[in-house]
């Protein structure tokens, strides 16, 4: 990677990160920082799904086979949602030029090249900035060789311990990672904590059935995997309790989507 991309890397995420990151260099490698630079991958406690995202070989299939057929499956088959996917996330965040936006578990940024189209254009408080972070290298790896954008960013990082300031973007978004992460409700409260006043949230995750016997079924075979099914207010209840404002919620097969607003103080 050239010294003028690493450059603005480190120029990029300079004023998002947290006030420990002040005064330290930024590793950047491979076309990403490295903010977990004392904790090799593969060190933090993870499901065996979450193993699987390391091998190197996995990334380019997640990418294009992967993420789409098994996502769509999810939604019900519902082809029209799943190619307005994108473009209606782009909308829940209410993305403008100039924004800074968050990424968590980016995978191989298929959303973080979109929301760095969406803030692209100079602002009144500058360029705009899409940062994706997640633990896996070969993602990341991925992500900056296939979706790469002048103003999109990407870094390895835990998201239960995002490297970022109070308050430091203008919208964050997760999607289909909440349920392979075994403290999910930990990362939507970091989420909500590097959200500005009045900034948006949206997350798409796994939704649980309502019929008791088929949900069993669901956590005894899925959760042997790692793979964790959201009862249906488990999300929204969660945002609600930590204050979120505007909740709303879409079902889509056994997926669900909810979006929120940080409330204004």
């Amino acid at each position: 990677m050239d010294r003028s991309a690493t450059s603005r890397q480190a120029q990029a995420l300079g004023p998002l990160l947290a006030e420990a990151w002040s005064g330290q260099p930024i590793p950047v490698t491979e076309g990403y920082a490295d903010l977990m630079p004392h904790e090799p991958p593969g060190v933090a406690s993870r499901s065996m799904t979450q193993w699987v995202m390391e091998f190197p070989l996995l990334a380019p299939i997640y990418e294009r086979i992967w993420r789409p057929a098994g996502v769509l499956a999810f939604m019900g088959l519902d082809l029209r949602h799943f190619r307005e996917e994108r473009a209606k996330t782009v909308r829940w965040l209410d993305l403008s030029p100039g924004d800074a936006v968050l990424d968590v578990a980016c995978g191989p940024g298929n959303f973080t090249s979109a929301f760095a189209d969406a803030v692209s254009t100079g602002g009144v408080a500058g360029p705009g900035v899409a940062v994706g972070v997640d633990v896996s290298v070969p993602m990341l790896r991925r992500a900056a060789a296939t979706n790469e954008r002048g103003n999109a960013v990407y870094a390895r990082a835990d998201a239960t311990r995002l490297p970022f300031r109070d308050g430091a973007f203008d919208a964050v978004s997760c999607y289909a990672a909440l349920y392979l992460i075994p403290e999910p409700f930990a990362v939507i409260d970091e989420m909500i904590r590097v959200l500005r006043p009045g900034g948006r949230l949206a997350l798409m995750a796994s939704r649980a059935s309502r019929h008791a016997v088929v949900r069993g079924g669901q956590d005894r075979i899925l959760g042997a995997m790692g793979l964790r099914m959201f009862g249906l207010d488990e999300l929204t209840g969660h945002l609600a309790d930590r204050g979120m404002a505007a909740i709303e919620r879409e079902v889509h097969g056994v997926t669900q989507y909810v979006r929120a607003t940080a409330p204004r103080h």
